[in-house]
């Protein structure tokens, strides 16, 4: 069951500053930076999914654990961290401090989940899945260093990083990911796109703390989407769907940006219309830049996101949540909770409201947001999932 707890230590991500010891033109978010890095995650896996040993659910687990691990340690500087983690001891000690910080807010998940988490860091090798996503570390941040090198060419350490983070890239070039970013222009600018994301801020027109942008929000709704589909004993592609297509559900706002909910109801018809917009955008402008096999998948990612469906012998058909829990929970149906998504967005944008108006806003949006929220869910149950009582926790 997700509690109040665990949802605020999430969301704790949306305040940790990146790189705050160097000259930014904008700020780098952690919460941002994680979400960067599970697309290119995402970008990486496409080209590996042949490989012996490789699985989609480590890969998102993987980037999960990482990120709860990163809220616990968030002062350590990454080459004090990495010294650490040579020393099989003091990284050992490291990971049962880490473990017990999060235990308490991680148990209501589950003993499995809580054992996997663990399991993950104990287990130091690195198979193709953390290889893959230790490469999507490195370009996230990479990405964002190209950012901070260009603002401050001379400043104190950059070339020492530079040199380190050229000599990391070599470690990676026998991911076919890793190698195409460089030869393909195509695909670095699909990251680069995705990346735009960042710096998209959501309710723009409201004075808030935290500020949370487009691709932060979509990481907190992949999160939620999974866990979610963990309650549900989702089977593995369903899990797989739902985390993706939250990661992915806000990627067409790169070419429409963030509009409003009142906005999209104040006149009947404008909310088809922009999604038509954005459906020709994304042929335009994003489809060019990734391989055609993939089409299929984030069109499923980003259209209709928020509709249940399954897939029977090729033919896509409507269905709901306690449908495919009762008929069709099996990899052969290709599953994915619509509901659940958008349960998860609302919930997202829940928190949103509830934390900036504990951090002092008065902005009358908020309050209204934060209420409608609440009074939708407060009594609602999507495939045995008791949103209710989750929102009960902020009471």
């Amino acid at each position: 069951m997700i509690r109040k707890a665990l949802l605020l230590k999430i969301f704790d991500a949306a305040y940790m500053q990146r790189w705050n010891d160097k000259m930014r033109p904008v700020d780098l978010i952690e919460m941002d930076k994680q979400a960067h890095k599970m697309v290119i995650a995402y970008l990486l896996g496409k080209f590996e999914e042949d490989k012996s040993g490789f699985d989609w659910i480590n890969i998102v687990e993987g980037g999960i654990f990482e990120l709860f691990q990163r809220l616990v340690i968030t002062d350590l500087k990454p080459p004090v961290f990495y010294k650490i983690k040579q020393n099989s001891n003091e990284y050992k000690r490291l990971r049962e401090w880490v473990y017990k910080e999060l235990e308490s807010i991680i148990s209501p998940l589950g003993p499995d989940f809580c054992r996997r988490f663990a399991g993950y860091f104990s287990n130091t090798e690195e198979d193709i899945n953390k290889r893959i996503l230790n490469a999507a570390h490195f370009y996230a941040t990479k990405w964002e260093f190209d950012i901070i090198k260009r603002a401050n060419p001379e400043g104190y350490e950059i070339d020492a990083i530079d040199k380190d983070l050229r000599k990391r890239q070599e470690q990676y070039q026998d991911l076919t990911g890793i190698s195409q970013l460089y030869k393909n222009n195509d695909l670095k600018n699909f990251i680069d796109l995705c990346g735009q994301l960042r710096f998209q801020t959501r309710w723009s027109h409201l004075s808030r703390t935290p500020k949370t942008s487009v691709i932060g929000h979509m990481l907190f709704v992949a999160i939620l989407s999974y866990l979610f589909s963990l309650e549900m004993a989702a089977c593995k592609r369903r899990c797989l769907n739902n985390y993706f297509s939250g990661l992915f559900h806000d990627l067409p706002e790169v070419l429409t940006r963030d509009i409003i909910s009142p906005v999209k109801r104040a006149v009947e018809g404008i909310s088809d219309l922009i999604k038509e917009y954005e459906k020709e955008q994304m042929q335009k402008e994003v489809y060019g830049l990734i391989p055609k096999e993939w089409h299929p998948e984030i069109r499923m990612f980003t259209e209709n996101e928020f509709d249940s469906i399954i897939n029977i012998d090729g033919n896509i058909q409507h269905v709901t949540s306690d449908d495919i829990n009762k008929m069709y929970n099996d990899d052969r149906f290709n599953p994915r909770d619509g509901k659940i998504i958008k349960a998860a967005d609302d919930l997202a944008a829940f928190i949103e409201s509830y934390v900036a108006i504990r951090n002092g806003s008065t902005n009358q949006d908020l309050h209204v947001a934060k209420l409608s929220l609440k009074n939708k869910y407060g009594k609602m149950s999507i495939a045995g999932i008791n949103m209710g009582e989750i929102y009960a926790d902020f009471d």
